[in-house]
């Protein structure tokens, strides 16, 4: 993607560079991997027992253990590397338990929804027909850094192949697959009337870019691109919409956000520090102004 910034009214490409060593990458994603990813850090080259060592290892806000390979040249089979420490991770799980308990994180940890992403400057058309047809979702992104100490971080969304027939798993993944769930597993908690509410507001949001990830969790339904820019949480009578914004970004002009960090901090499901609901579908475009909000916070 060309980048551009406007100097006394001339526009002037920004150049791409490269980083100087390969191990930048990691060390940079590990330092900001909260701001980045919304993950919290826990380990850099985790031993497992078969020799390999994970490059990063987190968990994310709900509770999902995070593994992180980063593709430092074209020749690196990071996906299949992913998998493999997957796996290991679900046969292991105590391991990741204590390392919880060693960096005082207090967040249960979701076994059902184990994540594994990929961050890698390009993919070439074998990884994204991998991970296309795998039975497991994998993450990818891709990075480029620029002049001026520019990083852009996007995702690539492989596209989807449906094949008859079944894979044949190992026990291990076999018994520890991460659970799917839909929007109509949400859609069966509610209503006609916030039924319509959310289709309503779905169609808007996804309309905001062709690369948005909607995702239905366990508990809420995410809409990412690198990371979740809004959770919604289909409730029997209203909808519960997290922005994923820090206390004092939003610009709230209709008063409808709750700021869930005063007078002190709420646990809720979802990313960020804001919480709007709506029931209404006269509502609708107030809480899509705020949603726009977090979209271009995020992307």
């Amino acid at each position: 993607m060309a980048l551009f910034k406007i100097q006394n009214q001339k526009i002037i490409k920004i150049l791409p560079k490269s980083l100087d060593y390969e191990r930048n990458l990691q060390c940079l994603f590990e330092k900001n991997l909260e701001a980045v990813l919304d993950i919290i850090f826990l380990a850099s080259e985790f031993p497992t027992s078969f020799g390999g060592r994970i490059d990063t290892l987190g968990i994310d806000r709900n509770g999902s253990p995070v593994i992180i390979e980063y593709k430092k040249n074209q020749n690196e089979n990071v996906i299949n590397q992913g998998l493999s420490y997957l796996r290991w991770l679900l046969d292991h799980k105590a391991d990741f338990e204590i390392l919880c308990k060693q960096n005082s994180i207090e967040i249960k940890i979701d076994w059902n929804s184990p994540r594994v992403i990929c961050i890698a400057e390009s993919f070439n058309k074998f990884d994204l027909d991998t991970v296309a047809i795998l039975p497991i979702k994998i993450e990818l992104l891709r990075y480029k850094f620029y002049e001026n100490n520019i990083l852009l971080l996007e995702p690539e969304i492989p596209q989807e192949v449906k094949i008859a027939g079944k894979f044949l798993k190992s026990k291990i993944i076999k018994e520890n697959l991460p659970k799917e769930y839909s929007i109509n597993d949400h859609l069966k908690r509610t209503n006609k009337n916030i039924k319509q509410i959310f289709n309503i507001l779905r169609e808007k949001i996804i309309s905001l870019d062709k690369n948005i990830i909607e995702e239905p969790k366990a508990k809420y339904i995410a809409y990412k691109l690198s990371t979740n820019f809004v959770d919604v949480v289909i409730l029997a009578n209203s909808l519960k919409i997290f922005l994923n914004m820090k206390s004092g970004q939003l610009k709230d002009h209709y008063n409808i956000a709750r700021d869930l960090t005063k007078p002190k901090p709420i646990g809720h499901w979802g990313n960020g520090d804001y919480e709007v609901k709506l029931s209404k579908e006269e509502d609708i475009d107030k809480v899509f102004e705020l949603i726009k909000q977090s979209y271009n916070f995020n992307r």
